[in-house]
């Protein structure tokens, strides 16, 4: 009997140095997870897997907030930092930080994003004389006045102008990270040329996917004198003035304004210069390949002058196509120039004279329409009645 007792006895030793075999030794500086014992006004016990259990610093649990600790509960699995492992009268002490775990987080999540070279955002919280102070999480980054892309924002002095960027969220950089020295250096200028070379690589990308004679859907971005500017969804392409229409355009105004969502046809793509020119008018058949099934000789139509030079007038029909009323085709009487009788945007009726498809060229005429042969007397007869008077 006796020996079977010693057998089972050493069994009993065996498991429980088995057991201790299983319990994990913490050491200071590391970052454990931990299931939550128990907690009450002041204490948070811990179970982190040791012979005894981890106790949260009273001064740790200061620096959370009431949200924060309210969020702690029994049974929760959590990440601590081992502050110290000496042992007192009552035993071994495992003294933990759950603050300090938080940090250390941040920081290995900014030496990642060191290696990585990924941008980030922050806000400002403060300034002093040598930069501006942010937040990465529990860690205070630093980011000195020659890393800022733009530090133009008033006063006589750099700090002054720093001071108003407090609140502002900047996209940053890491650039330095230094955990033993707590210092964590951002650049505001390298992020931006890494925007940059995001952008360029997007646009590079962009164009060589495009293919002249595509149809693309855009947004109208600015207006120019010689053309319209539109975002195509990577890159804005230019619509010159002369493919706006098939009729004569004076500014781009008269077919489009910005914020226009439109459809352009790809004319052209310059892959070295990064440019590419767009077309409105392609998107719809070229006028005079058509012109005689919508309008024949002696028709007589609707018309809006659009320009007017020495020898006549262009009037555009339908938006659609364009004639010139010749000078002799104004008016029954000499006139010294067209603008004498007919002004831009003016809208009148013309009887179309002459069409030639092949040189584009249509003939119009004012006079020529039944019952407006004398139309320039009627246009100056208010004139003459106030002269009268």
């Amino acid at each position: 009997m006796a020996g079977s007792e010693d057998k089972q006895m050493l069994t009993m030793a065996e498991l429980l140095a088995q057991e201790e075999g299983f319990l994990r030794v913490v050491q200071s500086g590391e970052i454990v997870k931990g299931v939550v014992a128990s907690k009450r006004p002041g204490e948070i016990l811990v179970d982190v897997g040791a012979k005894s259990e981890g106790i949260v610093d009273p001064k740790d649990m200061s620096n959370l907030s009431p949200e924060e600790l309210a969020d702690i509960k029994v049974g929760d699995t959590i990440a601590a930092y081992v502050l110290s492992t000496q042992a007192d009268e009552e035993g071994p002490r495992i003294l933990l930080s759950l603050t300090q775990a938080r940090v250390e987080k941040d920081w290995d999540k900014a030496e990642e994003m060191f290696e990585s070279g990924e941008t980030i955002a922050s806000a400002v919280i403060g300034s002093n004389k040598g930069g501006l102070i942010v937040n990465f999480g529990r860690v205070r980054g630093f980011v000195p006045g020659s890393q800022l892309d733009n530090a133009q924002f008033g006063g006589s002095h750099r700090p002054d102008r720093w001071a108003q960027l407090s609140g502002e969220t900047l996209t940053l950089k890491i650039i330095e990270v230094d955990r033993s020295r707590n210092r964590l250096i951002l650049s505001e200028k390298a992020a931006a040329a890494e925007t940059r070379k995001e952008r360029e690589k997007e646009k590079s990308q962009f164009l060589s996917e495009l293919v002249e004679g595509d149809v693309r859907a855009g947004r109208v971005t600015s207006l120019a004198n010689f053309g319209a500017f539109v975002d195509i969804g990577g890159i804005d392409g230019l619509i010159h003035l002369s493919e706006l229409a098939w009729t004569h355009v004076s500014h781009p105004r008269e077919i489009v304004k910005v914020g226009d969502e439109i459809n352009v046809y790809i004319l052209n793509v310059d892959r070295g210069k990064q440019r590419v020119a767009l077309s409105l008018k392609r998107l719809e058949p070229e006028p005079w390949s058509q012109v005689f099934d919508y309008y024949q000789i002696n028709q007589v139509v609707d018309a809006v002058v659009t320009n007017l030079t020495d020898f006549g007038a262009f009037a555009r029909i339908d938006d659609r196509i364009e004639g010139l009323i010749h000078i002799s085709e104004i008016s029954n009487r000499n006139i010294a120039h067209p603008g004498d009788l007919l002004s831009e945007g003016q809208e009148l009726k013309v009887k179309i004279i002459h069409i030639d498809p092949d040189r584009r060229r249509m003939g119009l005429s004012v006079k020529g329409v039944e019952g407006q042969e004398n139309w320039d007397e009627y246009q100056t007869q208010p004139d003459e009645e106030e002269n009268e008077q």
